[in-house]
């Protein structure tokens, strides 16, 4: 299992374009993608789960990345992080 701590720089948090995006990504790898804030843990390729979250500007989310292409889900969605949000 991999894991990557991101703070959101994005002043409107996880809106639903980027979490749309954000979901898309995650799709498109076998391994399971889950998104964590505050102790409630999502799966990252469902748009409620995330929209859920109800992430804002300045918190933290763990993204995790578990099984079959793990290291390169992360990698992908860490960058897409960074870049988008």
């Amino acid at each position: 299992m991999k894991e990557f701590k991101y703070t959101i720089k994005d002043e409107l948090g996880i809106h639903a374009r980027p979490a749309g995006l954000l979901v898309k990504e995650a799709a498109a790898f076998p391994c399971k993608v889950a998104i964590e804030k505050g102790g409630k843990e999502v799966d990252a390729k469902r748009i409620l789960g995330v929209m859920g979250l109800g992430v804002k500007c300045g918190e933290e989310i763990t993204l995790r990345t578990d099984g079959d292409q793990e290291d390169t889900a992360m990698e992908t969605l860490s960058k897409f992080l960074e870049t988008n949000l």
